[in-house]
């Protein structure tokens, strides 16, 4: 599959997976280092959002909007992944205050690789957004076409709305 990076085609690892699709095995970590595991997902429906930088603008708006929005729906688990370091986003979100949601390292491309949302050529993650059900399957799915450009924040959202079981 291809997106766009400033109006040029770039090809990401593969294509990746579909909605009605369970979500793939992969690791990520969290601020402590602490590997967190797909099966870590089941449980809870999940927004997750995977951005190429998180010290890029785009990429700090989407996440400002979706930890402002963490607080609205607390029956819904919020997570924003990047290919930082774990000290990076650390030092991101206190800067940035960001604490509602949690932003999960994806240094080591598990995520990028088992999901197909890798582009080599540019060393990071394409801009996507994906709802899971507490099941672990996959409910929504959003690729932005030009990942200098921001998502459909309004569509994800409406879709969390539906698998939110106490929306504030």
């Amino acid at each position: 599959m291809d997106v766009l990076s400033n109006g040029e085609k770039v090809a990401l690892v593969g294509n990746p997976p579909e909605v009605g699709e369970q979500l793939p095995k992969f690791k990520l970590f969290n601020a402590e280092n602490q590997k967190i595991k797909t099966k870590d997902f089941i449980g809870k429906p999940t927004l997750i959002s995977t951005v190429p930088d998180l010290n890029t603008p785009v990429c700090k708006i989407e996440t400002k909007k979706f930890n402002q929005q963490a607080d609205h729906y607390p029956s819904v688990r919020f997570i924003t992944v990047s290919n930082n370091t774990i000290a990076e986003q650390k030092a991101w979100c206190a800067a940035e205050g960001v604490s509602n949601l949690e932003i999960l390292s994806d240094e080591e491309l598990s995520l990028g690789y088992e999901m197909k949302l890798y582009i080599p050529n540019e060393g990071f993650l394409a801009r996507t957004i994906f709802v899971i059900d507490a099941e672990g399957k996959i409910v929504y799915r959003q690729i932005v076409p030009e990942i200098h450009d921001e998502p459909n924040y309004l569509e994800a959202l409406e879709v969390v709305k539906k698998y939110a079981t106490d929306i504030d």
